[in-house]
């Protein structure tokens, strides 16, 4: 059973992921910081000096004056700020990634050979093998 583990552990799939989730993680941390410090301050400042990250409901009733004070004093809070910058957040990563997977795919478009050519005569698709169209029976060099 050891052996086994060991030499699932040492197929490169798993080294892969295992490097995916660390940069990955790393990623989502600069994602972050660049979402709370340099995205959402000029849209906060478009809409009126608001500070996303303090916005929050209070749910108790006192009113504290900030979301720190709130949670210092163990208040029922919704902190609907930190939701509105994760989703920006999810969203830069979402795009990232779509570009990333859109680049690998061209890619391997690319790369790929034909598996069928055009009939000469009736411009259906053929198998690269075959000798006669199916589409209109004509014989093909």
């Amino acid at each position: 059973m050891i052996k086994e583990f060991r030499d699932f552990i040492a197929r490169g799939n798993v080294l892969d992921l295992a490097v995916a989730v660390i940069i990955g993680a790393a990623f989502g941390k600069i994602v972050s910081t660049f979402v709370d410090g340099i995205i959402m301050p000029p849209i906060g400042l478009l809409l009126g000096k608001v500070d996303f990250s303090n916005l929050f409901y209070d749910l108790s009733g006192s009113h504290p004056a900030s979301l720190a004070e709130a949670k210092a004093k163990g208040l029922p809070v919704i902190a609907y700020g930190a939701f509105l910058n994760d989703v920006v957040g999810f969203l830069i990563v979402a795009f990232v990634v779509f570009l990333v997977i859109r680049q690998v795919n061209k890619r391997k478009q690319a790369e790929a050979p034909a598996a069928t050519k055009d009939c000469p005569y009736c411009l259906t698709a053929i198998p690269l093998a075959a000798t006669r169209c199916s589409g209109c029976c004509g014989e093909l060099n």
